[in-house]
């Protein structure tokens, strides 16, 4: 079947099987391999990618439904500018050592945007809540709930998240 979405700003039209997950079409056949799949029952978060500006498990969404919506992958919270910038969500993780193996940190850095779009001030409990269908192995989340509120708050002033 044709589908036809915004990937990453640009308009992409393909042809998909009707099984596909969205999961495999960015992988496998997009080559977009910062999305992660961890677990491919939609429990760990590590595929998590925005569709429509939600943060979606991308394991688990057939890419039929992309069809005329718009899809953000990690490799897609580029600069406007288009220089090789952090978005200030990612900047935030580095900073404030929100990562060890790295495995989980797309799926939390997507997350963390679609919250942080939705609610520009989160609280550490509103962060955690926001969290939790990420699973992250190596830490404890106090420091990636960290990242989170120091990249909400940089996403939301003026001049550091366009």
């Amino acid at each position: 079947m044709k589908i036809s979405f915004t990937l990453n700003g640009t308009r992409r039209t393909l042809d998909v099987e009707p099984a596909t997950l969205v999961a495999e079409l960015v992988r496998d056949t997009l080559n977009l391999t910062g999305t992660h799949v961890g677990c491919d029952t939609s429990q760990c978060g590590a595929c998590v990618v925005l569709f429509n500006g939600d943060a979606v498990k991308s394991c688990t969404l057939l890419a039929a439904s992309l069809d005329g919506g718009t899809l953000t992958t990690i490799e897609g919270l580029t600069a406007p500018d288009g220089s090789n910038r952090l978005h200030p969500m990612q900047e935030a993780f580095h900073q404030n050592h929100g990562l060890q193996c790295g495995f989980c940190t797309p799926g939390m850095v997507m997350t963390a945007v679609a919250l942080a779009a939705k609610n520009p001030s989160p609280t550490e409990a509103e962060v955690r809540r926001g969290l939790e269908g990420n699973i992250c192995r190596c830490t404890g989340y106090q420091n990636i709930v960290a990242s989170v509120i120091v990249g909400a708050a940089a996403m939301n002033t003026p001049g550091m998240g366009d």
